[in-house]
């Protein structure tokens, strides 16, 4: 460990009122909820803020709920609690798959949803997933609440739509009648607690032969998780074939920009990035 517990200050909030009056004030107040990616930072001596709140125990936060048109998954519920809730495993498979996906059971009973979302990260498990069903953030502050699309959520690398003083409420996910055929694969070093070198998930509508409906997004291919927009434009309206998977697979170069890094090289990422659009698409033929 290369940090002091004695050089940081902890509070843990007792109500949302007291975590917004806290992050509002211009005492420097950060917020967490599982702790798990700060730890990370705590024990490499990195962790440059030094206020933490804690908002782990808000009830509001950990609750997921449904009605007609949406489901509200609170931002502290955990991968865990994901995985459990029954109409996010029979609506959401995605969600739930990246939730399994992520880390050891030690930490989906104790990381978050909005902590996943919120520390930025392109690799991070269950971004994709979320924007394949295009979900919306509740954000909430002491002047009140907004809701963007979490598609508008990513600014660019750790740079995210969230004042200092906001918190992230809640994730609410649009309930729909499609009938969508499913696919998502996580490919990193090892088969379990890997980051992942390229992540990917997908969601497909058929209107008779033709494809009427199709979300592509991936996460560790760009400077945050994305929607392969070019390429779902391009498939839309088609009938699946040898030659227009080959041809979504050059498409695919439109929409992501790898890199190379410690865990992988961009080569590698776009290849395999092609592979996994066109497994998806062959399940088609």
């Amino acid at each position: 460990m290369r940090a002091s517990p004695a050089d940081y200050e902890f509070i843990e909030a007792y109500d949302l009122v007291h975590a917004l009056s806290l992050l509002s004030s211009e005492e420097g107040w950060r917020p967490i909820a599982g702790g798990t990616d700060l730890m990370v930072l705590f024990n490499s001596g990195v962790l440059t803020y030094k206020r933490i709140l804690s908002v782990r125990k808000i009830p509001e936060l950990t609750q997921i709920s449904s009605t007609q048109d949406a489901v509200r998954v609170g931002s502290s519920a955990t991968y865990a609690a994901i995985q459990g809730a029954e109409i996010l495993v029979n609506e959401f498979p995605l969600l739930c798959q990246a939730a399994g996906w992520t880390g050891s059971v030690a930490n989906q009973n104790r990381g978050t949803l909005g902590g996943n979302i919120a520390n930025g990260s392109p690799a991070a498990d269950s971004p994709p997933a979320l924007l394949v069903y295009d979900a919306e953030l509740e954000l909430i502050s002491s002047r009140g609440t907004r809701r963007i699309a979490y598609a508008d959520f990513h600014l660019g690398y750790k740079k995210m739509n969230l004042a200092a003083d906001e918190l992230l409420y809640a994730i609410h996910l649009p309930r729909t009648n499609r009938r969508l055929r499913h696919y998502a694969r996580k490919v990193g070093s090892r088969r379990a607690q890997a980051i992942s070198k390229v992540c990917f998930h997908g969601a497909i509508q058929m209107d008779g032969d033709s494809i009427r409906d199709v979300r592509l997004a991936f996460g560790s291919v760009a400077p945050y998780p994305l929607r392969c927009r070019n390429v779902e434009q391009f498939l839309s309206g088609q009938r699946p074939t040898a030659s227009l998977i080959e041809a979504a697979r050059q498409k695919l170069s439109e929409d992501i920009s790898p890199i190379d890094d410690i865990r992988s090289t961009a080569s590698y990422r776009s290849h395999v990035s092609q592979n996994l659009l066109a497994d998806f698409l062959e399940q088609l033929l």
